[in-house]
């Protein structure tokens, strides 16, 4: 059966119609209202690092204090060494003693008693003079709290000494136990030795070995009875 050509036609229309119709469907936008379902990507962010403020340091008044002159052998004294606050963290006024040398300075240390143990410590080297104890010496330091360092001096020989204070503040870390050490002050001292009363220490040690010598004579039982004695003789002979 032969299909007349005018029905050929016409079907051949429609199916160009037809797809004309969804490619437009195809190209046409969404209506309003609807969402296309697209994956949403998200920008991927650093992590933010909030610095660490450093510790406020703690204010504290050093104070050196040392004799400036003294006799040689027949005397000692003291030199000490002070760090000190108040509870309120104010610098404390040191007393003056007449007669010596005193010498402050004020000073800042890292505030990490929370996270540290530490510990002052204090070393006089003066070199020629008797010095007690002659190894560096160490104080729990707390905070608001003092410290103080003393050494017993003699100087046996005259002239001028010089020697240097030195302090140094060791840290221990409460959990990892790591030590560190910074050094904090060096300060010097300058002694001067003299004679006892213009004599020399071999010379005033001789004269109080003569004068043991002389007392225990005169307080012996009977010396004067003795010497009357002797003075009776030689008049007879």
């Amino acid at each position: 059966m032969k299909i007349p050509r005018n029905i050929l036609i016409i079907f051949a229309l429609i199916l160009i119609l037809a797809s004309a119709g969804c490619a437009s469907a195809a190209t046409e936008p969404a209506p309003v209202g609807e969402v296309a379902t697209q994956p949403v990507v998200f920008p991927t962010s650093q992590p933010t690092l909030i610095p660490v403020a450093p510790a406020i340091p703690e204010t504290r008044r050093l104070t050196l204090e040392f004799p400036s002159k003294m006799r040689a052998g027949v005397e000692g004294d003291i030199v000490r060494l002070t760090l000190e606050v108040d509870d309120l963290g104010n610098i404390t006024p040191t007393a003056q003693i007449a007669g010596n040398v005193v010498v402050g300075e004020t000073i800042e240390i890292p505030n990490l008693y929370e996270t540290h143990n530490v510990t002052a410590e204090a070393r006089l080297d003066l070199a020629g003079m008797q010095v007690q104890p002659a190894d560096a010496i160490y104080e729990p330091l707390k905070r608001g709290q003092s410290a103080t360092f003393h050494w017993s001096i003699r100087p046996q020989e005259t002239g001028t000494y010089r020697g240097t204070v030195w302090l140094h503040l060791n840290f221990a870390d409460k959990l990892s136990g790591e030590q560190s050490r910074i050094a904090v002050s060096a300060q010097i001292v300058e002694i001067k030795a003299v004679d006892f009363f213009g004599l020399s220490f071999n010379m005033v040690r001789a004269f109080g070995a003569v004068g043991s010598i002389v007392g225990g004579v005169i307080g012996f039982p009977f010396i004067e009875e003795i010497i009357k004695f002797l003075f009776r003789r030689r008049k007879r002979a």
